[in-house]
C-alpha cells in the first residue's frame, strides 16, 4: 500500500493563505461600502449605523417609520442594510408592475441557497423559487377556485356559529358589555376554519378558554421571531456555508438565545402536528370514498384535494412528502395570523366608528333575516357595504407591511414619474445591479395620495360605494385585488392573505372574513374598552395589535355586548 507523502507547507504560505481568507471575508463585509453605482443618487435617509445602516426604521413601530420616509422622500427611496448592503423601498405603479409581473424572473426570493422560511417551514410554496415554485404552484393553483369555495362556505358558517357560541356563553344576559380579547378569539377562530376546510381537521371545540399547542404555537411564531430581527440576515449568511436547512436548524440549536430556541420549538410542534395531519388525511385516502365522507372536511378540504392532485401528477409535478408537509404548516400559518389580525383590524376600526358598525350591522341583519340565514357563496360576498369596511381596511391597513425580492442580475426599473436625485438631476428609471434587495412598500402604495386623493389616511368605507379616481385606474397597479397591494401582485400573488404566495386564495381569506362578520355583527356591538391602555399596533412579520406600547403580548380587549 502507497503511503501518502507529507506536505510540507512553509511558514509563509500559511500566512499568505490566512492573510489571504482574511482579505476576502474583509472585501465580502466592507464591498458595499467601498463600490458606487448611479443607484447611490437614489434619495434617502442618511444611515445611523455605519455597520447596520437605517436601524431607526426597524422594531416595532417599523410600519410608522417607513410611512413617513415614503412621505418624506417618495416612491422610490434607498436605504442601507447589514454591512451597508443597498435596500429600495418602492411603491411607484411602473416600478412595482416591473418587480412583479414584467421583470419577476430577475427579481427573486433572495440568492442564498436556504431563507427563514424554509427553515423553519420546510419547502413550501412561500419560500422556494424557479421550477420548484412553478411545479407547486400548478398543483395548488385550481384548489383555490371559486368553485371549491362555494363548496366550503357551510363549513366557514359552521365554524363562526360554535364561536358565536362560545363567545355568547361568555357575555353577560343583563344588557352590560364584558371586556374579551377578541384577537385571541379571530386566532382560534380562522385556525378553526383554516383547520376544517384548509386540512379536514378540527383544532378548537372553542370550550375551553384556549386553543391546542398548535394553535398557541402559531399565534407566537411572528412575534417571537421579531425579537431576533438578526435571525433572517443570520440564516441567509449561514446558508451558503450549510445549505440545507435541516443543518441549518441544528447549527441554530447551538446558539444560546432564548427567542431562537423558542422558534425552533414552535417550528418542531408545527412540524409534528402537520405530519399527523398529513398521515390521516392519506389514510382516509386510501380507505375511499366512505373514509373520506366521515372526515371534518368531507374530502372536501383543500388537503385532500391536493393529496389527490399530487397522486394523480406526473413523476415530474409531483410534490415530495417533505414538500406536502410544508404546504401544511405554510397554509396554517400564513393563513391564520394575517386573516386573524385582519379581522381584529375591522373590529377595531367598527368600534371606533359606531356609525359605521350600526349601518353595516343593518345591511347584515336585513340580509340574513335578523342573523337566523345562513347565506350562500354568491349572496354574501355581493352585499356592498360589508365589501366596502373589507376593502377599506385592507387599504389603509394591509396585514403585511411590505414583500422583498432580491435581483439575481442587473436590471431597470421604470418610473411612472421622474424623481430627483440628490445631485438635483431628475432620475426616470431607477438601474438595479446584482444583488441589491427591493421592497415592494404594499402599505404606502395603499396610501399613495397622488391616487387615492388627499383623504388617503381616512378610513372611509364610503370610497367604495362610488367610481375610484380615474387616475388610480390609470396607474395600472399589478395587485391582484380592487386596485390594492394588499395581495401583491404576478405569479406570486397572494394565497390566503400573505403575500408572495401562488394563488388567488385572498378570496378563501375574504369570505372567512364576511362570515365573521355577518355572524358577530348580528349578534354583538364592540367597543372601545377605556378601562385599558389604548391599542397599540406592531410591526413583524405581519402587523399585530396589542394593548398598550409597553406590552408585547397580541391581543385586542374590546367591550362586547349581546345584542
Amino acid at each position: 500500500m502507497t503511503r501518502a507523502l507529507p506536505v510540507d507547507i512553509s511558514p509563509q504560505t500559511l500566512v499568505v493563505t490566512a492573510l489571504s481568507a482574511v482579505a476576502y471575508l474583509l472585501w465580502r463585509v466592507f464591498y458595499n461600502y467601498l463600490v458606487r453605482y448611479s443607484l447611490d443618487n437614489v434619495p434617502g435617509p442618511p444611515p445611523t449605523s455605519f455597520l447596520r445602516g437605517n436601524t431607526e426604521l426597524g422594531g416595532r413601530y417599523r410600519w410608522k417609520r417607513l410611512a413617513a420616509v415614503a412621505s418624506t422622500y417618495g416612491p422610490v427611496t434607498l436605504l442601507r442594510g447589514i454591512f451597508g448592503r443597498r435596500i429600495i423601498l418602492i411603491h411607484d405603479p411602473r416600478a412595482l408592475h416591473s418587480m412583479l409581473i414584467k421583470d419577476q424572473e430577475a427579481l427573486q426570493k433572495g440568492l442564498a441557497p436556504s431563507n427563514m422560511f424554509t427553515t423553519l417551514l420546510g419547502p413550501g410554496v412561500l419560500s422556494t423559487r424557479a421550477a420548484q415554485h412553478r411545479r407547486q404552484r400548478k398543483l395548488l393553483n385550481p384548489i383555490f377556485s371559486v368553485a371549491h369555495l362555494r363548496n366550503m362556505t357551510h363549513i366557514f358558517w359552521g365554524v363562526a356559529h360554535k364561536v358565536q357560541a362560545a363567545i355568547k356563553s361568555r357575555v353577560p344576559t343583563d344588557g352590560s358589555a364584558t371586556v374579551l380579547d377578541m384577537n385571541g378569539w379571530n386566532g382560534r377562530l380562522t385556525l378553526e376554519m383554516l383547520g376544517q376546510a384548509g386540512l379536514g381537521y378540527s383544532f378548537d371545540n372553542f370550550s375551553d378558554d384556549a386553543s391546542d399547542k398548535y394553535g398557541e404555537s402559531l399565534k407566537l411564531l411572528f412575534p417571537v421571531a421579531s425579537r431576533v430581527p438578526l435571525l433572517p440576515f443570520a440564516i441567509d449568511r449561514v446558508s451558503h456555508i450549510f445549505p440545507n436547512h435541516h443543518t441549518i436548524r441544528r447549527v441554530l440549536r447551538l446558539i444560546p438565545h432564548r427567542a431562537i430556541q423558542q422558534v425552533l420549538d414552535i417550528s418542531e410542534t408545527m412540524f409534528q402536528r402537520s405530519k399527523e395531519i398529513v398521515e390521516e388525511r392519506k389514510e382516509a385516502l386510501r380507505n375511499g370514498d366512505a373514509a373520506m365522507l366521515a372526515q371534518v372536511g368531507e374530502g372536501k378540504d383543500i388537503m385532500s384535494i391536493c393529496l389527490k392532485a399530487n397522486m394523480a401528477a406526473t413523476d415530474e409535478e409531483k410534490m415530495s412528502d417533505e414538500e406536502i408537509l410544508a404546504q401544511t404548516s405554510t397554509f396554517i400559518l400564513a393563513g391564520m395570523d394575517t386573516t386573524s389580525n385582519a379581522l381584529s383590524r375591522i373590529l377595531h376600526q367598527l368600534a371606533i366608528h359606531q356609525d359605521v358598525q350600526r349601518k353595516l350591522r343593518a345591511e347584515l341583519m336585513e340580509a340574513t333575516d335578523g342573523g337566523t340565514t345562513d347565506l350562500h357563496h354568491d349572496d354574501l360576498v355581493k352585499l356592498p357595504y360589508l365589501d366596502a369596511v373589507c376593502r377599506e381596511t385592507l387599504r389603509l391597513a394591509s396585514p403585511v407591511l411590505f414583500i422583498s425580492r432580491t435581483a439575481n442580475k442587473e436590471l431597470v426599473l421604470p418610473l411612472s414619474e421622474p424623481v430627483r436625485g440628490r445631485n438635483g438631476a431628475l432620475m426616470h428609471e431607477i438601474i438595479v445591479p446584482r444583488g441589491v434587495v427591493v421592497h415592494a412598500h404594499l402599505q404606502a402604495s395603499n396610501s399613495n395620495k397622488a391616487l387615492w386623493g388627499e383623504d388617503v389616511d381616512e378610513w372611509k368605507p364610503e370610497r367604495w360605494l362610488k367610481p375610484l379616481p380615474a387616475v388610480l385606474e390609470e396607474a395600472r397597479l399589478p395587485g391582484v385585488y380592487a386596485n390594492l397591494m394588499t395581495f401583491s401582485g404576478g405569479v406570486r400573488s397572494c394565497m390566503v392573505l400573505t403575500p408572495g404566495f401562488a394563488c388567488s386564495g385572498f378570496k378563501f381569506s375574504q369570505l372567512e372574513m364576511k362570515v365573521v362578520l355577518a355572524v358577530f355583527l348580528t349578534t354583538f356591538s364592540f367597543e372601545l374598552s377605556e378601562a385599558h391602555e389604548p391599542v397599540v399596533w406592531n410591526s413583524s412579520v405581519v402587523i399585530y395589535p396589542t394593548m398598550g406600547e409597553k406590552s408585547r403580548k397580541p391581543e385586542l380587549l374590546l367591550k362586547v355586548k349581546a345584542l
